[in-house]
């Protein structure tokens, strides 16, 4: 059954997400940024490959993270659209 509580729960499980999927962006830019930076000065090969490959991790968690983003919207409207029609039944 929806009730008021388990409408703040999803709605903060879609906040604590979103934030989440802000902070993975900004990560990606940092690390790209970085990355450019290490490749300018002409760093150590091995450091370099170890950057490439933070980078690279940094940007797989953003389709993961959108996908959980997907799933939680649709369970929120889900969740919403049975609240709504007990409340008006």
């Amino acid at each position: 059954m929806a009730t008021v509580r388990s409408l703040k729960i999803k709605t903060s499980t879609c906040k604590r997400i979103v934030k989440e999927l802000h902070s993975y962006e900004k990560e990606v830019e940092r690390e790209a940024a970085k990355t450019a930076d290490m490749t300018e000065k002409g760093a150590d090969p091995h450091d370099l490959k170890q950057q490439e490959n933070v980078l690279a991790e940094s940007r797989m968690m953003i389709p993961d993270c959108r996908k959980r983003l997907e799933a939680a919207l649709a369970d929120l409207k889900g969740i919403l659209v049975l609240f709504l029609c007990l409340l008006y039944l």
